[in-house]
């Protein structure tokens, strides 16, 4: 058996599962690599990762380099004497860094791959009203989320699932994956497989303003799967056009169904309870939103506090 010595490198919430894993298991941890702090939030107090907030509390040694080329930095990290490296919502790394170690580098990603490379795997999964996903452990090389596979394993995705459901679904499962992972790297009993090339597959590419806008010329199913897979980061969003006014919307929860009707998309019908809006073939109904300088609220609300013009229409 291997003696593992480990350096961790990871900066959200979804990596500190895997990292308390690894603790939890007796795992020697030798270093942990996360973001440097950073100002956040109205009062741009300094805000620590997530990671580090852990990292801090077990005791572990903390690097935070801004530049991973950094030969201080490079030199530190080999002092370590690291046999192994394990990355989970990190960045991407040079070839010195994920090189280094003699049992290499895997990475946790958020998908079965080879679908849905890249930075926004969960929402991109929900937004394409995918059933099904999971998470892939693989070892990392020249490109972004190529290298040849480890583990994977698969879970249902529910009909009302949100980004944020399955973020937690996927972080406890990935945390699981690491450790089967270690144990096999541990054991020398790793056996690798390189990706398909012979299919189209799926991409997850970083969600923008404007991907998240909605397009109300879109199926009620669509865009009801386009406001689940956005919620409740970094949130779908639409103008109401009130008359003569703009509002700007963040839609967190909503339902819809299918319906025939000759109504233009974005079309707002509503009543003292309810607020639904016409798309091609149905509707879809807002239960849970925020308009621009306000708190999230349930529909009936917003509202009893809105006055919505019998014109208004999404835009």
């Amino acid at each position: 058996m291997r003696n593992l010595r480990i350096v961790f490198m990871g900066t959200p919430e979804f990596a500190v599962a895997t990292l308390d894993k690894l603790v939890q298991e007796g795992y020697q941890v030798v270093g942990v690599i996360t973001a440097p702090d950073k100002p956040a939030g109205r009062g741009r107090k300094i805000h620590e990762s997530s990671v580090k907030q852990y990292a801090k509390k077990a005791g572990l040694y903390i690097m935070q380099p801004t530049n991973l080329k950094d030969k201080e930095f490079l030199d530190d990290l080999r002092s370590l004497k690291a046999n192994l490296q394990i990355v989970v919502a990190f960045r991407m790394l040079p070839k010195q860094v994920w090189s280094m170690p003699e049992y290499g580098t895997f990475n946790l990603h958020a998908s079965l791959l080879p679908d849905y490379r890249g930075a926004a795997p969960i929402n991109w999964a929900i937004i394409n009203g995918e059933r099904q996903t999971g998470v892939t452990t693989f070892f990392i090389d020249e490109k972004i989320d190529t290298g040849e596979l480890i583990l994977q394993e698969a879970t249902e995705i529910g009909p009302d699932d949100t980004a944020g459901d399955l973020h937690d679904k996927l972080m406890a499962l990935g945390a699981g994956l690491v450790l089967k992972t270690v144990s096999l790297i541990e054991n020398n009993q790793v056996v690798t497989k390189k990706q398909p090339l012979d299919r189209q597959f799926r991409t997850a590419d970083k969600i923008n303003k404007e991907t998240c806008k909605i397009d109300w010329e879109e199926s009620p199913e669509k865009i009801y799967n386009h406001i689940r897979g956005l919620s409740p980061f970094p949130t779908a969003w639409t103008n109401l056009n009130n008359e003569d006014e703009l509002i700007t919307i963040k839609i967190y929860k909503a339902k819809w169904e299918k319906e025939e009707h000759n109504f233009k998309p974005g079309t707002v019908h509503f009543t003292k309870k309810e607020l639904k809006v016409a798309s091609p073939g149905g509707y879809v109904y807002l239960t849970e939103l925020q308009l621009s300088g306000k708190r999230k609220m349930a529909v009936i609300d917003v509202l009893n506090g809105l006055k919505i013009k019998e014109s208004a229409h999404m835009t």
